[in-house]
């Protein structure tokens, strides 16, 4: 699949960009990754919401084998070949991948309290573990001390 036929079959869903991605193209809109072109076929983003809408038309998840096993990633499923005929019914389903990688992306947030308590302990302990350190040397006689020689770069 080309960029040309992939922009002309979300004419109907609306704008999309188009990043380069293995082997196709990773497809977005709104800053949010829904859908995956690759040689295989045509992947969109399902959840437990969506799945179901696959599995009744007989799709299956996205699949890829390495040298040891197979690996399945159940988050993209591939879209039903007679879709691509119908640019009405693809836009409505592409309209719900992209619901799905946005719920998706709601659950993986961080929430704020709890990315800040460890950062400040890390900046109380650095703070205190530097305080230790100046005690330290001030408490050496200044004969046994390290000189610190500072650098200049030259300007030029």
């Amino acid at each position: 699949m080309d960029r040309e036929f992939l922009s002309d079959l979300f004419a109907d869903f609306g704008p999309v960009t188009l990043r380069r991605m293995f082997s196709g193209y990773g497809i977005s809109a709104d800053g949010i990754n829904f859908a995956l072109a690759l040689r295989a076929g045509l992947y969109f983003r399902a959840d437990e919401e969506t799945i179901p809408q696959f599995e009744a038309e007989g799709c299956g998840p996205f699949q890829y084998q390495t040298r040891a096993k197979t690996v399945t990633v159940n988050s993209y499923w591939q879209l039903p070949a007679r879709l691509f005929d119908d640019s009405e019914e693809l836009a409505v389903w592409a309209r719900s991948a992209l619901g799905a990688a946005q719920r998706a992306a709601l659950r993986k947030r961080p929430r704020a309290s709890k990315v800040k308590a460890p950062v400040k302990k890390a900046a109380a302990k650095k703070t205190g573990a530097k305080k230790a350190a100046v005690k330290k040397s001030a408490a050496k006689p200044r004969s046994t001390q390290k000189k610190r020689v500072k650098w200049k770069r030259s300007s030029s």
